[in-house]
């Protein structure tokens, strides 16, 4: 305990230095922003803003990412509960109930207890990141390289099963990210692979052109083809503070949601995003009154508000810890840190203490600024959502295209952008989630440097894998997740559940 609270105090030395708190600020902000206005989502606004992170000092860019992601969770629940349109995919659930309440002039009262839950959330979730870091990590330091490879397909096999859509399609989507990771250089031979004679992927795809393109620009074509139409509360938000009975009916849905999410967040395969569709059917079967909820129950808000944010920060758990990304968010955050240079994984905690501590910390003091942010600012929010989105767009796009310039002065790079871009639209058209692409290829390079030291350890044989009581516990893991899922009645159950 003791060690934990001298951690602490290193984190919050290092989260409350001018430039850090000004980068959490404006992570915080620009997470709201995109919260806030419909069509892009955190994916697409961290992978546009990689490029910005160069610049930075790796714990400042990653405190400014990590604000970004729990940011747009607060922010997307403004636009759920005033214009019945979900500003992030967490957010969708809260459509249901919040803009019930706005439309009887309890607009307040539903941001209201979206903030509170959200910033209870996200502190008992960063107590909890905080409390399993440690021992996490020791656990961690046990694995050699076959424990670490199938940890990792394990992680895939989540991802797999937890995408949305057909199994086939994810596990398609992450074969063609395992092999995007592979063009390049081999950096033990020297061989070229996958290059077809094209020296400008000598180097390999970039991390920064790929995710850009498959979730920025493919995110802003797909969004130009909706038609734009919001349906804003004309009327007033009314007080900020739920009444007594709305408070007497929230604070449990409040607790269960936070620990519905923490739960869920942990889990490979964006078990963040289950959160708060497990946190509302939980309520509406535990409650006197179900035919309440799709009618302005305050309940339909405030468990699912909690689940999005507990699961946004718990999710930082496996990366920080064992260098999984549970989820695309977290491999762009793999990416931004492959990016300065660390070296996702336990390590993170014992060679950069102020990294692994500064972020937790900062997470506390990020809930804080979202609070302020949120509930006194909301008017501005709300003027913000008539900003048309033919004026939007142009200017992401132009904004990206410099970023993406600027990283190595290259125009091939904005073509491969613009290449990767029209790709991940046409996959999205095709029912593919791209999502465990991007997967496939950051968790690509670590699996293979595995393997390879995992064979040369065992002199070439593959039995290894199996006799190593850890490894083959992972793998037997993954190989009965796919089992089960593939099994007809299973299968049809998650095609209903992922519809709903």
């Amino acid at each position: 305990m003791g060690d934990l609270f001298s951690n602490l105090a290193l984190g919050f030395s290092v989260a409350l230095s001018l430039n850090n708190l000004l980068l959490c600020f404006a992570g915080c902000m620009i997470g709201t922003l995109i919260g806030v206005l419909p069509g892009v989502g955190p994916i697409a606004t961290i992978a546009m803003l990689l490029p910005l992170t160069f610049k930075v000092d790796p714990t400042g860019a990653l405190i400014m990412l990590a604000g970004i992601y729990y940011g747009a969770q607060y922010g997307g629940s403004t636009t759920a509960i005033l214009v019945n349109i979900p500003g992030e995919a967490t957010s969708v659930v809260t459509t249901i109930d919040g803009h019930e309440m706005a439309k009887r002039g309890r607009a307040g009262a539903a941001l209201g207890i979206s903030a509170l839950g959200s910033f209870f959330a996200g502190c008992f979730a960063t107590v909890l990141v905080a409390a399993l870091g440690a021992p996490l990590t020791k656990v961690a330091l046990f694995f050699g390289p076959a424990e670490y490879f199938s940890l990792m397909v394990m992680g895939l096999v989540f991802a797999t099963v937890l995408a949305r859509g057909s199994i086939i399609k994810a596990v398609g989507m992450i074969f063609v990210g395992l092999l995007l990771s592979t063009v390049g250089q081999d950096l033990e031979t020297g061989t070229e692979r996958l290059t077809f004679g094209w020296s400008e992927l000598s180097d390999g795809v970039d991390f920064a052109v790929l995710a850009m393109g498959v979730f920025g620009f493919a995110e802003v074509i797909r969004n130009l083809e909706n038609p734009e139409a919001r349906d804003v509360v004309k009327g007033s938000i009314g007080s900020l503070l739920p009444n007594r009975e709305e408070m007497n009916r929230s604070y449990l849905p409040v607790l269960r949601g936070t620990l519905i999410g923490s739960i869920l967040g942990i889990l490979p395969g964006n078990g963040a995003l289950l959160g708060p569709f497990a946190s509302y059917t939980i309520e509406k079967k535990m409650a006197k009154d179900p035919s309440r909820f799709g009618k302005g129950a305050i309940e339909g808000v405030a468990g699912p508000e909690s689940a999005n944010n507990a699961g946004a920060q718990t999710s930082f758990i496996p990366l920080l810890t064992l260098g999984i990304p549970p989820n695309a968010v977290m491999a762009l955050m793999v990416g931004a840190m492959t990016i300065q240079g660390i070296v996702p994984g336990p390590q993170v905690m014992t060679k950069s203490p102020n990294l692994f501590w500064g972020m937790v910390a900062s997470m506390w003091i990020g809930n804080l600024m979202l609070l302020v942010i949120n509930l006194p600012l909301v008017g501005m929010w709300v003027k913000l959502l008539k900003v048309p989105y033919r004026l939007m767009y142009p200017a992401i796009l132009i904004f990206c295209c410099i970023g993406m310039y600027s990283i190595n002065n290259n125009p091939i790079d904005v073509m491969l952008t613009a290449f990767f871009g029209l790709a991940g639209y046409l996959l999205v058209k095709m029912g593919f989630e791209p999502a465990p692409l991007l997967l496939g290829f950051v968790l690509g390079k670590l699996m293979e440097e595995n393997l390879r030291r995992a064979m040369i350890i065992a002199r070439g044989d593959l039995s290894t894998f199996v006799e190593r009581p850890l490894s083959a516990a992972l793998l037997a893991i993954a190989v009965l997740l796919v089992s089960i899922a593939v099994i007809p009645s299973i299968n049809k159950k998650r095609d209903v559940v992922f519809t709903e």
